[in-house]
């Protein structure tokens, strides 16, 4: 039976499921499929190397330097957050947070990272492969928040945040052949997603890449349909979904270290679902 977990990010609200995550590296417990968006894709990568606690600072601490994320970067940059110092500056090898690449290699479970093709809006599965020691684009291609960054670019390529094309990957987790499936949202379950943020936001997007801003526009239908989904698996055991009762007053960026805390320690306590759920999968 094959196991897997996705992480669905939403930016610095993404401690929820580094909480989660740190949980189950303490609890033993071992996915064969991870899938990560945006932030997600960050936590699951530490959470593949074997790096408990690795996730915590980037959103506790670092977020708070203004090379990480700052006013002063979009007026220089023209990008809100500085992908290069959080996955080059701080994740390299022998920076201050390196992500243990070697580990990551080694660990027998796939990784795929989801992100957003700019110019067509459609999703691209970065795996394993496509990662490389002191070389992490594809992270930073699924973290790059649309109109707050410019796009992110691979090979000439322009690339967005992943929950642009598939917010919530369950139906990429099944088609990789997984049986049971675990999905960690940021964002409690009810109600549903408005999306008027996101329509809002698309109107900016939509004179440089009107595929993106679609996407963007319809993410919280698409968010929502595989929530309803995800919850039918879920009544019949092929599921598990973990979600905060609360976001703590936190959207995508909000910086506030006692709610970041609270996000955190709610995801570690809510890991005891998931964890209960895996077990008894496990002895069927």
């Amino acid at each position: 039976m094959k196991f897997g977990i996705i992480d669905v990010g939403g930016g610095l609200r993404g401690i929820y499921g580094a909480g989660v995550l740190d949980r189950c590296l303490e609890e033993g417990i071992h996915f064969d499929c991870c899938i990560g968006v945006s932030a997600g894709a960050a936590n699951m990568s530490s959470y593949v190397a074997g790096q408990h606690g690795r996730n915590k600072p980037f959103y506790q601490d670092y977020s708070f330097r203004p090379q990480y994320m700052s006013v002063r970067n979009l007026v220089k940059k023209h990008s809100y957050l500085d992908l290069e110092y959080v996955y080059s500056t701080l994740s390299n090898a022998g920076c201050e947070n390196p992500l243990d690449y070697n580990a990551l290699v080694q660990d027998p479970a796939q990784l795929v990272i989801v992100a957003a093709r700019a110019e067509d809006g459609r999703p691209v599965y970065f795996t394993k492969e496509d990662l490389h020691q002191d070389d992490y684009r594809p992270l930073m291609a699924s973290c790059c928040i649309p109109v707050v960054d410019q796009p992110y670019f691979i090979d000439g390529v322009p690339y967005y945040d992943g929950g642009l094309a598939d917010p919530v990957p369950l139906q990429k987790a099944l088609d990789l052949g997984c049986d049971r499936v675990a999905v960690i949202l940021t964002k409690p379950i009810a109600p549903e997603q408005t999306g008027s943020r996101d329509k809002k936001l698309a109107r900016l997007l939509q004179h440089r890449y009107p595929e993106a801003a679609r996407g963007l526009a319809a993410r919280a239908d698409r968010y929502n349909a595989v929530v309803r989904q995800a919850l039918k698996l879920e009544q019949v055991g092929t599921a598990c979904i973990v979600a905060p009762d609360s976001t703590e007053g936190m959207a995508t960026l909000t910086k506030d270290k006692a709610s970041l805390e609270k996000m955190y320690q709610k995801g570690w306590q809510d890991a005891a679902k998931l964890i209960a759920w895996y077990k008894a999968q496990k002895q069927e």
